[in-house]
C-alpha cells in the first residue's frame, strides 16, 4: 500500500504531524508527505517519509498565492504519478480539509480520511470528528488510528526528527541555554528588549547562553545576545538548529517552530506562550516544559497575528527573573546554586 499524508502549513505544524506520519509509514510500502514551502524543511527531517511534494496552497499561509489553474493541474498530475492508495489530510482544528481532499480525489486517491466538521459529500471515506481539547499531535494520531494506522508497538508517539548534526563547531560543548527571540507571527513574540534582559539575567546566574534565529533575524539576535550570549543568528539551517537545540539544557522560545523542534530532539522548553491559540493544542509536546504568560488575556483564542490588545498584556507581565526561575526548574538547578562548570562562559 502506498500512502500520502498532507499537512500544508508551517514548519511547526509539519513537526507536530510526525507521530501520525510514522503510524502511516509503519503500514505503507511508500509514504509521501504533501506540504507547503514553509513546512518542507521539517518534512525532510521526519522519520518515515520517503518522498516530499511541496505545493503552495492558495488557502493556507500568511501570504497565499492566487488560484492558478495550471498550478493546480500540475499538483493533481504529480500526486497521480505517485499513485497513493490512501491519504490522510491533517489540518488544525480551525481549518477545513475539503479543498485538499478534492484535489487528492481528482488525483485518483481511492481512500481519504480527515477531521471534518463540514459535510464532506463524496470527498472523504473516513470523516473523523476531532475530540475536544486534543493537542494537535494527539488529534493527528486519533485520525490515523481511525483510518487504520495505529502507532506501531514500541513507538512512544513523541515528536522526532532524523539524526541532527553535532553543533560543536558552532557552540562547543553542551549544557547551554538557547534563547530564540523570533516568531513568524508578531503577536507571539516576547520582544527583543525583554529577551536581551533575559540573556543577561541567565548569564549572571552562570548559564552559557546561545541566541538563535533565521537569516532575516540577524539584527534581532545580535541585539539580544549582546555581550552576554553567543549570537548564531542566520548561521543555522533547520538541521543545524536541531543539533544546537539537542545539546541545550533548555530552550527559551515563543510558540513557534523551534519550540516544536526542541521537543522533537527531547530538550525541555520554557514556552513564552501568547494565547492567541490555545496552549492545550499547541504547547511543547512530550518534553518537560514551563508555560509563561497570561493564558486568560483578552487576546485568548483570537488567532490574531498582530496583538489586538494595547501593551501585549499576555506576555508583557513575564519578567526575565521568571525565565531564570523556569530554566532553573527545568535544568534541576536550585536558585542560588553556584553555576556548574559546563554552564559557565
Amino acid at each position: 500500500m502506498r500512502a500520502l499524508v498532507a499537512r500544508l502549513d508551517s514548519f511547526g505544524d509539519v513537526l507536530l504531524a510526525g507521530p501520525a506520519v510514522r503510524a502511516v509509514a509503519a503500514r505503507a510500502v511508500h509514504t509521501t508527505l504533501l506540504c507547503g514551502p514553509r513546512g518542507a524543511p521539517a518534512a525532510r527531517m521526519l522519520p518515515g517519509v520517503d518522498e516530499v511534494i511541496v505545493w503552495d496552497a492558495p488557502w493556507v499561509g500568511f501570504d497565499p498565492p492566487p488560484v492558478d489553474r495550471a498550478d493546480v493541474g500540475s499538483l493533481v498530475e504529480r500526486v497521480a504519478r505517485t499513485a497513493p492508495d490512501v491519504a490522510l489530510v491533517l489540518t488544525s482544528y480551525h481549518q477545513s480539509p475539503l479543498p485538499a481532499a478534492l484535489l487528492l480525489r481528482m488525483a485518483g486517491v481511492a481512500r481519504l480520511a480527515a477531521d471534518s466538521a463540514d459535510h464532506p459529500g463524496s470527498l472523504l471515506d473516513v470523516r473523523h470528528r476531532r475530540g475536544p481539547r486534543r493537542h494537535e499531535v494527539q488529534a493527528a494520531l486519533d485520525l490515523a488510528q481511525a483510518a487504520g494506522f495505529p502507532l506501531p508497538e514500541g513507538d512512544d508517539g513523541r515528536l522526532a526528527v532524523r539524526d541532527a548534526p553535532a553543533p560543536d563547531g558552532l557552540v562547543g560543548g553542551g549544557g547551554y541555554v538557547v534563547v530564540h527571540p523570533g516568531a513568524a507571527v508578531p503577536a507571539r513574540r516576547w520582544g527583543g528588549e525583554r529577551c536581551a534582559a533575559a540573556v543577561r539575567v541567565l548569564a549572571r546566574a552562570g548559564y552559557r547562553v546561545v541566541v538563535t534565529g533565521g537569516p532575516g533575524e540577524r539584527e534581532l539576535t545580535a541585539a539580544v545576545a549582546g555581550r552576554a550570549g553567543l549570537d548564531l543568528g542566520g548561521r543555522t539551517g533547520p538541521a543545524e538548529l536541531a543539533g544546537v537545540l539537542a545539546r541545550a539544557a533548555a530552550v527559551v522560545v515563543g510558540n513557534t517552530g523551534p519550540a516544536h523542534l526542541a521537543a522533537a530532539v527531547g530538550t525541555p522548553v520554557v514556552s513564552l506562550f501568547a494565547p492567541v491559540v490555545p496552549a492545550e493544542r499547541w504547547a511543547p509536546y512530550g518534553v518537560p516544559h514551563v508555560l509563561l504568560g497570561d493564558e486568560r488575556a483578552p487576546c485568548a483564542g483570537s488567532r490574531a497575528r498582530i496583538c489586538p490588545v494595547a501593551g501585549h498584556p499576555c506576555l508583557s507581565g513575564v519578567r526575565p527573573e521568571d525565565v531564570l526561575a523556569a530554566v532553573e526548574k527545568l535544568t534541576g538547578r536550585p536558585p542560588g546554586l553556584d553555576p556548574c562548570p559546563e554552564a559557565t562562559s
